[in-house]
């Protein structure tokens, strides 16, 4: 068991309402074309793919998926979308869970891999992508830039979402390097319910010398699934390297 905090019955049957924007046509669209353009026509695995956001509809566009959940009650929302001949789900972490077969693409959206808690666990995912790449296959993570350029001196938090139903602040350990998302969200009855959740941030310079280690060579890096160059004021990336043939 790594250190990803397990995602529980009730927040996985939350899951889905709440990332209903994040999961329309029109978000998704952009992610299952560089996607599937990857995978071509060979296999994908998706790391931690929770109820199935993005690796459902990347198997309805054609492409083979297989995907590794942690969490049991976000597999089991999955499993009422399709069934396990056509996406199977390994229950286990992405760290050190191994699946038969090797994959033109291992993927890991969402800011995911700061889940794992320490930069050992980190390693030790881009290690497991590389080990079920097919030479010349790529791993692809979407990870956020640690918005640390937003905290002036004495100040550990940032905002990141002031709505009408939801307040998202971050707190920052900076030392340790992680981060705790705190939000409140306003339910339909007017009730305010309050979640946390830890992070471990990392930058893209120390995501290339982790894929580096486990034998994965840079290939390409932009600021979102559109494309657009990644510059010192993106906000996000969306990173691929490469396994060499």
């Amino acid at each position: 068991m790594t250190s990803s905090e397990l995602w529980t019955r009730e927040t996985a049957e939350r899951y889905d309402a709440e990332e209903a924007e994040s999961s329309s046509d029109a978000a998704l669209g952009p992610t299952l074309d560089f996607l599937a353009a990857l995978a071509g026509d060979g296999r994908a695995l998706e790391f931690a793919i929770g109820t199935g956001r993005v690796g459902v509809p990347l198997r309805e566009r054609g492409v083979p998926v297989v995907g590794i959940e942690l969490s049991e009650h976000m597999a089991a929302v999955l499993r009422r979308k399709t069934d396990a001949d056509t996406l199977p789900v390994v229950i286990g972490d992405m760290a050190t869970t191994v699946v038969p077969g090797e994959f033109r693409l291992v993927y890991l959206v969402y800011n995911t891999i700061t889940n794992l808690l320490t930069q050992d666990e980190q390693v030790a995912c881009f290690r497991n992508a590389a080990r079920h790449l097919a030479p010349g296959g790529r791993f692809v993570i979407e990870l956020g830039v640690p918005p640390l350029r937003f905290l002036p001196p004495g100040q550990l938090a940032v905002p990141f979402d002031v709505s009408e139903r939801h307040l998202g602040f971050d707190t920052f350990d900076l030392v340790e390097q992680v981060l705790v998302s705190h939000h409140l969200t306003r339910d339909d009855d007017g009730r305010y319910r309050r979640g946390n959740s830890r992070h471990r941030y990392a930058w893209p310079a120390e995501l290339d010398l982790m894929a580096r280690i486990a034998g994965l060579e840079p290939e390409r890096r932009v600021a979102d699934w559109d494309g657009t160059p990644f510059t010192q004021d993106s906000t996000k990336h969306v990173s691929v390297w490469r396994k060499p043939l």
